[in-house]
């Protein structure tokens, strides 16, 4: 049999969950930055998301975020633009909701946002009704049975 020598397993690789000290200072949007919402997750490292001044842009999660910071739809994130490509950004840093909140009674982000907003809540084409309507249906398999 082997001897274990280390030290313990993954938990312990983690490290403590403090939340006290992950509290950080409030960052706010410089110039070639603006604030966005998240609408939609494409997979390998990308996104798309609202920007507040009514641009939609792809984006890129940077490596530093990665595998890190999970980053979800409805999201509110921090986004610094391209000069050269108007229609993509890199994602700088995400919010979450207390910092949100705060920037939003701050005046930063627009009043009509929604901070915990899923995908449920987000406006637009793909976030709305899948064309189902559960009671025609039913009514179809009844006169089905009818016959």
């Amino acid at each position: 049999m082997v001897k274990n020598k280390g030290k313990g397993g993954k938990n312990r690789r983690r490290g403590k969950n403090d939340s006290e000290a992950t509290k950080r200072e409030l960052t706010y949007k410089e110039d070639g930055q603006e604030y966005a919402q998240v609408t939609r997750m494409l997979g390998n490292g990308r996104l798309e998301a609202f920007c507040f001044d009514g641009v939609n842009r792809l984006c890129h999660i940077r490596g530093k975020l990665r595998k890190r910071v999970w980053i979800g739809v409805g999201d509110i994130i921090l986004l610094g633009l391209r000069e050269f490509q108007d229609q993509k950004a890199d994602i700088i840093l995400k919010y979450d909701g207390d910092e949100a909140r705060a920037l939003k009674a701050l005046g930063e982000l627009p009043e009509t946002v929604q901070i915990n907003a899923g995908a449920e809540m987000l406006d637009g084409e793909e976030f709305g009704d899948d064309n189902f309507d559960f009671d025609e249906d039913a009514e179809a398999v009844d006169d089905a049975d009818a016959i």
